[in-house]
């Protein structure tokens, strides 16, 4: 706590006396302060939220605080017939500090968590048990510097019918790390709710973000940085937390894994003053990374930015970025916000995501007007986006136009280059790799596959599993004149199988190809492409 916030408690604590009519005590002007257990031990002082500051043989005098009752001093008063029994009336934490001396926090031991191929037994147990031991803000910070030490991206607190789940998600995956029962786990949604901001009682789906700086009981400082998701289940309040880094170092074109001709085709359509360019995938794909890389590349003294985000997940220097919920929490919708901005004369808006119809025709007519326009969209593919977007906007080929690029994308794990092991596919696996290898663009030369070999992930100590990161899967979609033509077709006519080998055609590769690419490299695993790409 601040010096300046404790003034401010204390002055609190001391016109709440002079309302009820008590005397007060400034208890940080008691430097030396005296304990007396024999009068009552720390249990009491708990329950009763009462401690005693003074004692002689002719009086006591407790401290007492705003939630002390009216019937705990008349006991402690009977209690002490033969002294003088006087009350102070103390502030909150002038109360916590004292009974830190009567109760000294035990010192915990913060382990770190390994995750191995073994057995998850000794580790659930392990941090299960740390859990249980400390402070309810401290189970968020432990939990959030550990997911960071591990690279991990999620933290999940699941309820199920007889204990509270906890897994964190790295390199895409899964792990489970605890189970806490559910009395512990209300301390921790609780905790989380307060930093959020979010209801513990609700009914309906929230999101909240937390950032805080935690000093922990071992005195260890841990940033948290999150955006918190809530949904209420049948056992309880489920919630998921993302993991941010608020470095912008990280969000730069160089550090996305962009090939020569994935960069080539970003550099070119960024450099254009205007229209849209979309970034697809399922969520935890990556696409607003891709987006930040973008605005950050953008970010320069002669470019106004804006952003409307829901919620703002980054924060950086020389970007306008505006939050979707208001002030007073009320939902504003995209679209209106979206008209807002554009009155404000901004060069480059990013929008969080395209929702709605309205917010796609706004879009659109934005990018048409002389801004660059950046965005999000729920779709399984570049093309499956384009047929979603040409049902919301119909066959307008000024909205057609005004599409620059469509970009989707799927994270995979990454092979650790010190321990994957090369190994020779079987027939059905060269055919099926074959095929795809059929299939790229004319204007690609095909890779000769006559013998080539396949990795798998190895182990050590350092890297159990055989992953290190993960690397992103894409396709570009450039607006072609083909595209176009194919466009200004019946609707009926236009399907997302047709679009996509139309724009092959037209020299896109599709994430199928890119995946191969990335198998032939040793970058990562057959098994990994498709359990990623279905």
């Amino acid at each position: 706590m601040t010096v300046d916030i404790r003034i401010t408690e204390e002055q609190t604590t001391e016109k709440r006396a002079g309302i009820l009519g008590l005397e007060y005590t400034d208890t940080t002007k008691i430097t030396d302060k005296r304990l007396f257990p024999q009068l009552l031990n720390k249990e009491d002082m708990y329950a009763m939220r009462v401690i005693p500051i003074e004692y002689s043989k002719n009086g006591i005098e407790f401290g007492i605080t705003t939630t002390t009752s009216q019937q705990t001093m008349k006991r402690l008063t009977q209690q002490f017939l033969d002294h003088r029994v006087s009350y102070k009336l103390i502030s909150e934490t002038g109360y916590n500090d004292y009974m830190k001396l009567y109760d000294p926090p035990k010192k915990v031991i913060y382990k770190d968590i390994t995750i191995s191929n073994d057995s998850q037994t000794d580790l659930i147990s392990q941090v299960t048990a740390t859990l249980d031991q400390i402070r309810a803000d401290d189970m968020l910070a432990y939990l959030t510097s550990q997911a960071h030490k591990l690279g991990a991206s999620d933290i999940h607190v699941e309820n199920q019918p007889s204990f509270v789940r906890i897994r964190i998600r790295i390199d895409g995956v899964l792990h489970p790390i605890a189970k806490i029962t559910h009395e512990r786990s209300r301390m921790l949604t609780s905790s989380i709710a307060s930093a959020a901001n979010i209801s513990t009682s609700s009914n309906t789906s929230q999101q909240g973000h937390i950032t805080q700086k935690v000093v922990m009981a071992d005195k260890s400082v841990v940033n948290i940085n999150l955006r918190v998701e809530s949904v209420p289940a049948i056992n309880g309040m489920d919630i998921v937390m993302r993991l941010f880094n608020m470095e912008a170092s990280n969000y730069t074109l160089d550090r996305l894994g962009l090939n020569s001709i994935e960069r080539s085709v970003v550099d070119n359509i960024i450099k254009k003053p205007n229209g849209l360019v979309l970034a697809v995938g399922p969520t935890g794909s990556g696409k607003t990374t891709t987006l930040y890389s973008m605005l950050n590349t953008l970010n320069i003294e002669t470019r106004k930015i804006i952003t409307i985000e829901d919620p703002v997940e980054y924060q950086f220097d020389g970007i306008t970025q505006i939050s979707v919920t208001s002030e007073t929490g009320d939902e504003t919708h995209f679209a209106d916000k979206l008209r807002a901005v554009l009155r404000l004369d901004p060069d480059v808006v990013m929008v969080g995501e395209i929702r709605d119809n309205d917010t796609a025709k706004t879009a659109l007519q934005a990018s048409l007007t002389g801004h660059l326009v950046l965005s999000t969209f729920h779709a399984g593919s570049s093309a499956q986006a384009l047929t979603r977007m040409v049902d919301i906007i119909g066959q307008n080929p000024l909205f057609t136009s005004a599409i620059r690029l469509i970009m989707a994308q799927r994270l995979v794990r990454k092979l650790d280059n010190d321990t994957k092991i090369p190994y020779e596919p079987d027939e059905a696996t060269k055919k099926q790799i074959s095929d795809i290898i059929q299939t790229l663009p004319a204007m690609y030369m095909k890779p000769d596959i006559s013998n080539f070999k396949l990795y798998k992930p190895g182990s050590s100590k350092e890297n159990p599993f055989g992953y290190k990161g993960q690397i992103a899967i894409r396709e570009q979609m450039v607006m072609s004149d083909a595209l176009r033509t194919l466009l200004s077709k019946p609707s009926a006519e236009i399907t997302s199988q047709l679009i996509e080998s139309t724009a092959v055609e037209a020299g896109m590769l599709t994430m199928l190809h890119s995946a191969v690419f990335k198998l032939l490299s040793g970058e990562t695993t057959y098994d990994e492409v498709f359990r990623v790409l279905g």
